[in-house]
């Protein structure tokens, strides 16, 4: 009982240092459940959160496939850790991807899921998304100890893109990929319209965005605007070549539609 009393204490503890987490964490539930079930939605929680949890573990052992960090540890006690990893960070890596997929599925033509060919493009589009998401997230989060954040983690060598080493977006790629890998290899395409994780792709975007210009990082923002602004122009123009769900019509039809899965 005591374990049990100190496991809920320190996810209280998440909750409070974390609540951009969690309010991040409950958007994705609302669309995810709306999207894929409630069944599919928590067990794809649960397959990206270890798939996190294990590449941050050797990560910060061995290197791989992040490069080599550490975490300081100065909250602990005060949130829940597994082992040396704090919760807050592998929790976030499902509801990365999952926006990654679902803004891939807006420029990818509706029957990408009818052959193998669309699939893979599928798991790699989605993938390369998140990984973008990763210009801005990393870089802010290795400035932490100027925002709310606090001085969580660090790289021992640095790193080449603003503090943080090329490797951690190899990482991110590769994460990517096995998350949403993952989803797609049991069949999963969406059954309701993906606008809730584009809204979460967004939304993530311009928190930390909006938080990198708070602390005055002027040339890490603007990067960060540099690369997803071409980003969403290439994708804009994929769609419209390849019969995506992007133009402004099918978009609002879409979105009329509503859809989805109840379990």
């Amino acid at each position: 009982m005591t374990t049990l009393v100190l496991i809920a204490t320190q996810l209280v503890g998440t909750a409070t240092h974390r609540p951009y987490v969690i309010g991040l964490l409950v958007v994705f539930l609302i669309a995810a459940t709306r999207d894929l079930g409630t069944r599919r939605a928590v067990l794809y929680l649960a397959w990206g959160f270890t798939v996190a949890l294990v590449a941050e573990l050797f990560s910060t052992r061995i290197g791989i496939p992040f490069g080599l960090y550490h975490y300081t540890g100065e909250t602990r006690g005060a949130e829940l850790f597994v082992s040396n990893i704090p919760i807050f960070s592998p929790m976030s890596f499902p509801f990365l991807a999952y926006a990654g997929f679902c803004l891939a599925r807006l420029a990818l033509p509706r029957t990408w899921a009818g052959s193998r060919g669309g699939r893979v493009r599928m798991v790699l589009l989605a993938g390369l998304l998140m990984a973008l998401l990763d210009v801005v997230i990393d870089p802010l989060a290795v400035l932490g100890d100027r925002w709310f954040l606090g001085h969580v983690f660090y790289y021992p060598a640095g790193g080449v893109y603003f503090g943080v080493p090329l490797s951690n977006f190899v990482g991110w790629l590769l994460v990517g990929w096995a998350t949403v890998g993952g989803l797609v290899a049991v069949g999963e395409s969406g059954a309701g319209s993906p606008l809730l994780g584009v809204a979460l792709y967004g939304l993530v975007l311009l928190f930390n965005l909006g938080l990198t210009f708070w602390i005055g990082e002027w040339a890490l923002g603007g990067a960060g605007i540099v690369i997803q602004v071409t980003t969403f122009l290439l994708l804009y123009s994929i769609s419209r070549a390849a019969g995506g769900r992007w133009p402004a019509g099918t978009l609002s039809a879409s979105a009329t539609s509503g859809g989805g899965r109840a379990s």
